[in-house]
């Protein structure tokens, strides 16, 4: 009667993972192929190597250097170590929060001091804008990913539960007790 049991859950197991499994790739190529077509029309070039100004750039930057942007991985490469290195730069090492904190007390907006503050402030709105988005498409590039290896792994679980109840656990007289 085990045995019996066991082929029925597997079967239906083994059928039920295939089939999530195949969503589930479907999905991850979907969300996949979403962000390469977005990323695509913002036309977004990677920085040159000579634009690479630490070795962190470089390293992480390098391998993509002159190419279209199409990948998660490279929007959040350019976002955490291009993007933010330039700002931290510009500002002197302060967040966008700090630097429009400091141009929020400057009294004479018109002063030349806080049209200065401006434009970086400004600056920085910017780039956390860019960044925020370039690391959103990261994240759904993350989410596909990891809903292809789940479908990858749900079809072999599938495969093999399916195998082993429609194959392996399969014995002569199964049939005959299951249907008195």
């Amino acid at each position: 009667m085990g045995r019996i049991v066991n082929r029925i859950l597997s079967k239906v197991f083994g059928i039920v993972l295939l089939l999530v499994g195949v969503g589930a790739l479907i999905g991850g190529n979907y969300a996949h192929g979403y962000v390469s077509d977005q990323l695509a029309q913002e036309k977004i070039t990677m920085p040159a190597a000579d634009k690479l100004t630490s070795q962190e750039m470089k390293d992480s930057l390098g391998k993509w250097s002159g190419q279209q942007m199409t990948t998660g991985p490279q929007a959040e490469a350019f976002a955490n170590d291009y993007l933010w290195e330039h700002m931290m730069a510009a500002s002197g090492g302060k967040t966008y929060e700090e630097v429009s904190g400091e141009y929020m007390k400057i009294a004479d907006k018109t002063s030349a001091e806080a049209q200065k503050a401006g434009a970086l402030r400004q600056t920085m709105f910017m780039g956390d804008s860019l960044r925020s988005m370039l690391l959103t498409a990261y994240a759904f590039w993350l989410v596909g990913t990891i809903a292809t290896v789940a479908g990858w792994v749900c079809l072999a679980l599938g495969l093999l539960l399916s195998v082993l109840g429609w194959f392996v656990w399969r014995k002569k007289g199964d049939e005959a007790v299951a249907h008195v």
